[in-house]
């Protein structure tokens, strides 16, 4: 590869060998002083000068590596992203064409968009591709530098060991040298006489023995001198040759290495540079003389969108379709009415009895004044009145409205709400399976079937008979909900056929003979089946658009009827929240709370008690006098919502956090003078919960 020099951060053409600055403005050149020139020559001219730079050589050889892996990370990322992008063109060009989406100059804006992006995608590839052969670069690169570091390493580590080892026998020999001269010197000055010398022939005298030494000595002295010469031999062949010759070489490596890591970097840098401008120019391409050549900016591009030619011309396109049609609507009767409207007498409307127009006011409950009129349930029927004239005031009722009556009270114990409140004292009730989770599958099931309600035949007089046609004349039928369902279904604008949100719990009483709404019955038993291992029931939300749909359901039931049936997911769209949602939703829609505003203040007061068992008895008190209405639905409620405490190890929900859901919704969010009350009515709510089955009787 190419190591030839590069600009640096000035401009000027550097060196990669000697690091000289060569300045190409007018051609000259000088020389940069490094004001540690003298210390780097007594370090590289120093016994520690070969080791130290293999060490920096090494250095230089790890700093490629990393940045060549930097590279090659790198340019796996802009590859994918390229990739990516290429992809993501190519999908949104087939989708964009398809007939569900808008044409025109949206269309065309919108292809031109993902061109832009395309050519941005094809810079991103070329600039992985250049970032990748970089990185190869650099690897072969730094392989040939160690491959030199390692030759230079045992070369020149090898001279200097030479050289430490013949150091190493001169000193030694010197010293052997130094030790005889000493012992010589010793004999030749000391006692001839005294002693004599043993040898390996017999005592030596004194002479004999420094003979021996002297001539011990001479031959040390000669060794010693050989050593000396050898050692200067050696340290001038490795500071005149090989030191050098190494130190040079290794220098040329570390340059080397060095100047072809700043070459890749610079390279990387030009590269970079590149790419951002390449895609800037896709963006906003710059203006030549010849305007039509040249491509439209990004901004351009979106700017041609033009939405109002683009509908015009699409509902254009549809004027060959329009089918030809009469502007005139006429009415035309069908000859089999006119027979049966003829006889009738032009004052019809006006001879209708007293009795047929007193009934007809009463079917609708926005002009309901008073107590309902009393009904009793073994009482005969006027001979004087239709039978079909009472019912037309009660056409949803299984039996007349009853006269609602104060009594010492458990749901657990008494008659059927259908009956008549003013009969015998309420028994207990057969054994019901409410809690068991067997429901029939033979259909939708009954209110009857409620816990706290007694199945009972209802008696003759109060069962509804269709009269024969004749005897329905159309003036009266003034009341929405004796009119015949014809027209848009419940999906449309128009008000709720039967509405089940709103209206109070007193009036869904009258009107539907149930003290328990369809609403919370069906709520409750989909819970009961689908939801009661859900986490975070009546907690979590559910999704809007279901819950409104369940909701029209439930408001036109007489258009659909046979879906309100919860025990099948499919109605409720396999959405258990939705279903506990819709429940929560149709108590804050009460215009009384359940627990009533009137009962509001005493039961804070019963809630403030410390005394478990005081606050239990008075809010058992004030449950008690609660109207039959509230008083069964609140029954129905706390028995499921205690189904769902016991149910905390899987749906994490325990009283506490029930009460927290329920507080407001059942007392009603805005009743109390101030936010203290929040905490007050979390605990009227955890209370009861706490305290089903000494509230309410399990039956």
């Amino acid at each position: 590869m190419s190591l030839g020099a590069g600009p640096n951060a000035n401009g000027d053409e550097v060196s990669p060998i000697n690091g000289e600055s060569v300045t190409g403005a007018n051609g000259g050149s000088s020389v940069i002083q490094d004001p540690n020139s003298k210390a780097v020559n007594d370090v590289i001219s120093s016994e520690i000068g070969v080791s130290t730079l293999l060490n920096r050589l090494k250095q230089s050889i790890a700093s490629a590596k990393e940045f060549a892996t930097f590279l090659k990370k790198r340019s796996t990322l802009e590859e994918e992203h390229s990739n990516g992008l290429k992809k993501l063109c190519r999908i949104t060009t087939e989708s964009i064409r398809r007939p569900e989406h808008r044409h025109g100059s949206f269309l065309q804006s919108y292809e031109e968009v993902t061109t832009i992006h395309e050519r941005m995608a094809d810079n991103g590839a070329q600039f992985a591709i250049s970032l990748h052969q970089m990185h190869e670069d650099l690897l072969e690169m730094a392989a040939n530098i160690e491959r030199g570091r390692k030759h230079w390493k045992t070369t020149g580590l090898a001279a200097e060991q030479r050289f430490l080892d013949a150091e190493a026998a001169m000193r030694k020999s010197k010293a052997k040298y130094d030790s005889l001269a000493d012992d010589y010197d010793r004999a030749r000055t000391g006692d001839r006489q005294a002693t004599k010398k043993f040898g390996l022939k017999g005592p030596k005298s004194a002479a004999q023995h420094e003979e021996d030494l002297h001539r011990k000595v001479v031959a040390a002295d000669g060794d010693y001198a050989a050593k000396v010469q050898h050692a200067q031999a050696v340290r001038s062949e490795l500071q005149a040759k090989q030191r050098p010759e190494a130190v040079k070489s290794l220098q040329e490596l570390i340059k080397e290495c060095d100047s072809a890591l700043t070459l890749q970097m610079q390279k990387f840098a030009s590269f970079n540079e590149k790419l951002l401008l390449s895609n800037g120019l896709n963006i906003s391409p710059l203006k030549g003389s010849e305007q039509g050549s040249q491509p439209r900016s990004l901004r351009e591009v979106v700017h041609a969108i033009n939405n109002e030619r683009d509908l015009s011309n699409y509902l254009s396109s549809f004027a060959s379709k329009i089918s030809p049609r009469s502007n005139e609507i006429t009415y035309e009767k069908n000859p089999v009415l006119a027979p049966a409207l003829a006889p009738l007498p032009t004052q019809a409307p006006m001879s209708i009895p007293q009795q047929q127009r007193q009934s007809d006011p009463s079917s609708s409950f926005a002009s309901r004044q008073g107590p309902p009129q009393s009904f009793n349930a073994s009482q005969p029927q006027s001979a004087t009145t239709p039978t079909h004239q009472t019912h037309m005031s009660q056409p949803f009722n299984q039996a007349p409205p009853t006269m609602l009556q104060q009594h010492e009270r458990s749901f657990s114990q008494g008659p059927s709400m259908f009956g008549s409140m003013s009969g015998p004292a309420r028994g207990p009730p057969p054994a019901s399976n409410y809690n068991s989770g067997s429901i029939s599958a033979s259909g939708p099931p009954q209110l009857s079937s409620l816990p706290f309600q007694k199945t009972s035949t209802p008696p003759p007089q109060q069962t509804y008979q269709q009269p024969p046609p004749q005897q329905q004349p159309q003036q009266q039928m003034p009341s929405a909900y004796n009119q015949s369902p014809i027209g848009p279904g419940p999906g449309s604008n128009l008000p709720p056929l039967r509405p089940v949100f709103g209206p109070s719990l007193e009036q869904l009483f009258e009107r539907d003979g149930s003290a328990v709404p369809m609403v919370v019955y069906q709520c409750i038993q989909a819970v009961d089946l689908y939801g009661l291992e859900v986490e975070g029931i009546y907690r979590l939300s559910g999704t809007s658009s279901h819950i409104t749909k369940i909701k029209a359901m439930f408001d036109n039931g007489n258009l659909d009827a046979s879906k309100v049936d919860f025990r099948n997911p499919e109605n409720f769209f396999h959405d258990v929240n939705s279903v506990a949602g819709l429940l929560k939703q149709f108590f804050r829609d009460l215009p009384d709370p359940l627990l009533t505003a009137e009962h509001y203040a005493g039961f804070i007061e019963a809630a403030r008690n410390d005394d478990d068992i005081v606050r239990r008895d008075s809010l058992h008190a004030i449950i008690n006098s609660l109207p039959d209405p509230n008083y069964a639905t609140l029954r129905a409620l706390t028995l499921h919502l205690n189904r769902v405490q016991e149910n905390s190890s899987s749906n994490r929900m325990n009283a506490s956090n029930l009460a927290i859901v329920f507080g407001p919704t059942l007392m009603g969010a805005n009743t109390g003078p101030n936010i203290q009350d929040a905490g007050w009515q979390v605990r009227v709510v955890d209370t009861i919960l706490q305290n089903t089955y000494q509230i309410f009787d399990e039956d």
